[in-house]
């Protein structure tokens, strides 16, 4: 398995990130070790070591998998929705929210912003690639053709648009309620759809 990957899901793989999550909320990054994680997991270092080759690794899985947790959220959110378009509209409200609600991300980049930001942007191919494949999904996923070139560089603009609202959420455009978001969308999202 490379860095980027998710694991296979077994139930052992699956015990190590839930262990590993449970580290991060309690300790942060900084203080969270795999010598931690293997007592939580009640394992040997040596069998986490055997699925991840180091912390940074580590970390990164255990990321993924929450960007594609909170991703299957939001899909399931618009998936009775009529058109792409109210489904990517929708979509994006909801991620943000649930971005902005998210106890562990918010923790970590007030806490140890300068340990988190580079998970989330300098060593983010596996989140974001996580993200960009379940919103090509969403844009293939209609009656109406969309006729895009290039549906996952659509995705991923889309992708880089909403990261840029989670860490940079004050500018000239106000992005502070829903509304505000799905203003954002409507103005800036679904033309890339044309």
């Amino acid at each position: 398995m490379n860095s980027y990957d998710a694991p296979a899901d077994d139930e052992l793989t699956a015990r190590i990130l839930d262990a590993a999550l449970a580290e991060l909320r309690d300790y942060g990054l900084k203080r969270t070790s795999v010598e931690n994680v293997a007592r939580r997991a009640g394992l040997a270092r040596a069998t986490i070591y055997r699925r991840f080759a180091n912390k940074p690794e580590l970390v990164r899985v255990v990321a993924v998998r929450e960007v594609s947790r909170m991703m299957e959220h939001v899909t399931r959110r618009v998936a009775s929705l009529p058109t792409v378009q109210e489904r990517v509209v929708e979509g994006f409200v909801a991620g943000v929210r649930l971005a902005r609600d998210d106890s562990l991300l918010t923790k970590l980049l007030a806490s140890e912003p300068e340990t988190t930001l580079p998970y989330l942007t300098v060593d983010s191919e596996g989140a974001l690639a996580a993200i960009r494949l379940l919103l090509v999904a969403q844009l293939m996923d209609t009656p109406e053709p969309l006729g895009l070139a290039d549906p996952e560089a659509t995705a991923e603009v889309m992708v880089r648009l909403g990261l840029s609202v989670l860490f940079a959420p004050r500018g000239h455009i106000p992005l502070d309620t829903e509304e505000d978001l799905r203003a954002f969308a409507t103005t800036f999202l679904l033309p890339l759809l044309r």
